[in-house]
This record gives C-alpha cells, sequence and structure tokens, in this order.
C-alpha cells in the first residue's frame, strides 16, 4: 500500500504528535507500506508567533496537489490542521481524491488560554476542516464521545503505544535530591499547566524535564524545582525510572504519550480526571486521578511499580498500526465533495 501523510508535526519537533507519526511511519514500513510524508521540510517555513522552534510552512494546495499526483497514493492521511493540513485537504478535494484526518490536539482550549477566542468558534472551524474526511482517527474514546458530542462524525478511536526498546525500568539517576522524587515529562508551555504541578506542597523534590518558551521563566520563578531540559532515548528513560510518581497536570491533552512511557518504565501516575488518563489508568492500579492533584501525587506514591509496568502492556505501535491501515484501506476510492473554504 503507497500512504500518503501530510503534517505540520515531524521531526525536529519533539512532541506527542511527532513521535505517534514517526512510529506509525515505522510500523507501517514493517509491514511493506510505501510511506511519503509531506511535512515542513518540504518547505521554505518561517517560526511559529510564541513557539519560534516550530516552523511553519509555506505550503500551497497546488504544490501538495503536484506531490499526491506524483506519488499516485491508495491513501491519504492529513495528520494536523496546520498550512500543509490546509493545503492537502484543498488539493485532496480539488482531485476529488478521498483521505482521512486525525485529531491530536485541543487546539480551541489551548487557543482561548491564550487569545480571548471562544472555544465554540474554534471548534466549528475544526469540525468544517474534519467534515470532508472518510474517517477521523482521535486517540481516545473520552475523545472520541467529547468531539462526537460537538458535532464531529465519521470518528475513528486509535490507539498509542510505547517503545519498549527504549522506554524499560533503568538504572536511577542520582539527582542529589531528597525523595520522593515527583517527575513530570513535557514542554514547558502555558497550555500545559506545570504550574498546578509546581505549586503544590508536596514531601521530597519536583523534576521537570523538557524544553519550552517559559523554561527560562520558570526556572526563575521555582528555584527549588530541579529542571533537567530536554531529555531523549535511553536517558529519557532513566529520568523516569528515576521518580517515584509521574504527574501529568495537563488539562488540555488528547492523550499524553509520556504517560504511557513513565508507565513502562514503572511508574505510577498522579493526574486530574482528563482525556488522556481517564483513558490510560482508570479503573487500574497503575495511577491515581483526583481534581485534587496533591491527593492523586500522594495516592500514587502508594501504588505498586508492578502494576504500572503491567498496564503499559496494553498500548503497542502495532496495534497503532493496525487500526489505522483499517480505516484508511476502508475508505471510498474517490469523494464527490466539492472543496470548501474553513469558514463561512
Amino acid at each position: 500500500m503507497r500512504v500518503l501523510i501530510a503534517t505540520d508535526a515531524w521531526t525536529p519537533q519533539i512532541n506527542g504528535v511527532v513521535r505517534t507519526l514517526s512510529s506509525l511511519v515505522d510500523e507501517l514500513r514493517l509491514l511493506g507500506d510505501e510511506v511519503l510524508v509531506v511535512s515542513p521540510q518540504d518547505f521554505t517555513t518561517f517560526p511559529m508567533p510564541t513557539y519560534p522552534e516550530i516552523r511553519l510552512a509555506l505550503a500551497t494546495s497546488w504544490r501538495l496537489g503536484k506531490i499526491i499526483a506524483d506519488f499516485d497514493p491508495q491513501a491519504i492521511h492529513i495528520a494536523t490542521e496546520g498550512p500543509i493540513g490546509v493545503a492537502a485537504r484543498r488539493a485532496a478535494m480539488r482531485m476529488r481524491r478521498a483521505f482521512t484526518t486525525s485529531f491530536h490536539t485541543r487546539f480551541p482550549e489551548y487557543l482561548s488560554r491564550r487569545a480571548p477566542v471562544p472555544e465554540s468558534f474554534s471548534y466549528a472551524l475544526l469540525r468544517r476542516f474534519h467534515a470532508p474526511a472518510t474517517a477521523c482517527l482521535v486517540p481516545t474514546e473520552s475523545v472520541r464521545q467529547d468531539l462526537a458530542a460537538r458535532g464531529f462524525q465519521n470518528l475513528v478511536t486509535w490507539t498509542r503505544g510505547v517503545d519498549r526498546a527504549a522506554f524499560q525500568p533503568s538504572p536511577p539517576i542520582d539527582f542529589g535530591l531528597p525523595g520522593p522524587i515527583f517527575l513530570t515529562v513535557s514542554r514547558v508551555a502555558p497550555e500545559k499547566n506545570i504550574e498546578a504541578f509546581l505549586e503544590l506542597d508536596l514531601p521530597g523534590s519536583k523534576v521537570v524535564v523538557g524544553d519550552g518558551p517559559m523554561l527560562a521563566d520558570m526556572r526563575r520563578r521555582y528555584p527549588h524545582v530541579h529542571f533537567a531540559g530536554s531529555q531523549t532515548g535511553a536517558m529519557l528513560a532513566r529520568h523516569y525510572s528515576s521518580a517515584d510518581v509521574f504527574v501529568f497536570p495537563s488539562k488540555t491533552d488528547t492523550f499524553g504519550i509520556v504517560l504511557i512511557e513513565a508507565l513502562a518504565c514503572g511508574v505510577p501516575v498522579a493526574s486530574y480526571p482528563e482525556p488522556g488518563p481517564l483513558d490510560v489508568i482508570a479503573g487500574t492500579k497503575a495511577g491515581c486521578m483526583s481534581e485534587d492533584l496533591r491527593e492523586a501525587c500522594l495516592c500514587a506514591l502508594t501504588l505498586d511499580r508492578a502494576d504500572a509496568l503491567e498496564r503499559s502492556h496494553a498500548f503497542t505501535w502495532a496495534a497503532c498500526a493496525d487500526i489505522f491501515r483499517q480505516t484508511v484501506l476502508a475508505r471510498p476510492e474517490a469523494t464527490e465533495t466539492e472543496a470548501a473554504p474553513l469558514a463561512g
């Protein structure tokens, strides 16, 4: 099968969307599929306002149309709603080519925290973006239910996985800090709600792994917190393994791959009862959820690491790839829907 994936999120970005798509591509190629990823690397780019580390592509539907025509894919998947995603959508609809999409990020919640833009307006734009897709892949059942209630259609729940070669119980790092260690791994940005974690009155020490636009400000405001910067691969696994509790304070993520990476390293999770944690740890002994995050942290401190590790085995990239293949292969050969603007 020839698959074209159009995405605004790709390496060298480090985030859950990139990890999902790169892992998916690896699995598809192992299955013998030919995959073409159309990413910002294929275009002239400019820095995203407030996030200069993220580059936005100067993509056009005519350029995407030529790429689609030259590759002639059997399946087109539009992974993001950015410039490349918009251009790919327009090109596919103009060419009457069927396509699937995926919903990774709760942009309306992100945007409402940064600007006076009603969530209902942003969701209306996203609903219009995804409407022509033969299927919209979403990361969890709770997200599917939420989007369905907002009028989205053709939704398919699409699981996530973990790289067990990279993430497994590993030799801990001696931070030289008093225990217990409460750790979070996140982009250091407003929408990640890290401050809710850093403000907690907890025993022991707090560790933050990650980079982002608020890192310098956070280091200045929370001198008692250990900021380890960005970590990857074996060193990231060692940071996870060094923690007694993994804290996930976000209220806007759709899944949080870091959750299952932490579990795969044998670390219990503490979080709010939000999409992602609700689907990963609810009804298990792998973590604790509460609207009182401190209460969840102290609860998770009492849990058995073996239960966290066992729960991680429910998530595999092979299953993620299988759902993707079944979904894109089930699409019709063409769509009769004419291209339409996203507004109006």
